[in-house]
């Protein structure tokens, strides 16, 4: 699928917009995000591969490709398994044909005393909201719209050419995709 992505991190202090692709077969997924982070801007692209558990930070305009661990034990693209249903409800109206989407919420627990709710379409099971919180990163908020079905381009799961030499960065922990999400605009703070 593919689509369109704002994601709130940060207790709100990060916001980003861009663009998503995700392959829920291949457990891959690419994220081209424009930062906004008080009064700077910046261009990020980030590519997540959860079947290998790594993603990279792709930087265009130095040609360079950080390569980091990434945590797949949520992927906020699909209902995880043990996500419990809180309720059916319709987005917009339900009085007549076309004037709302009928939508399933979902709510569960993250690790580390974390807690997430988020929002599929019933049909297609799209996502659409999810909200988590951690005592770590705080509130995050990623929505997602204009969804196509399909893959406009197969590469992008494909690492460029720069980051065939890049080598995996040691952590203590691996980021999950709210923490991969989030540390470009934590980066841009420090270096301000």
């Amino acid at each position: 699928m593919n689509g369109g992505l704002t994601v709130m991190a940060g207790n709100g202090l990060f916001m980003s917009t861009g663009t998503i692709s995700y392959d829920a077969f291949g457990q891959r997924m690419r994220v081209k995000n424009y930062e906004f982070i008080g009064n700077r801007t910046s261009a990020v692209d980030q590519l997540m591969l959860f079947n290998k558990k790594v993603y990279y930070e792709i930087d265009w305009i130095k040609f360079s490709c950080k390569k980091r661990a990434l945590d797949t034990t949520f992927v906020p693209m699909q209902v995880p398994s043990d996500a419990k249903l809180m309720g059916q409800v319709f987005l917009g109206s339900s009085s007549s044909w076309g004037m709302g989407v009928l939508v399933n919420n979902w709510y569960g627990d993250l690790p580390h005393n974390g807690m997430y709710t988020t929002v599929f379409t019933e049909t297609g099971c799209i996502p659409m909201t999810y909200v988590g919180y951690t005592p770590d990163s705080g509130w995050t908020t990623i929505s997602t719209f204009n969804w196509v079905v399909g893959n406009s381009n197969p590469m992008d799961y494909t690492p460029p050419f720069f980051c065939a030499e890049s080598k995996l960065e040691e952590t203590e922990t691996p980021d999950t995709i709210f923490t991969a999400l989030a540390s470009l605009a934590r980066k841009t703070n420090e270096e301000e």
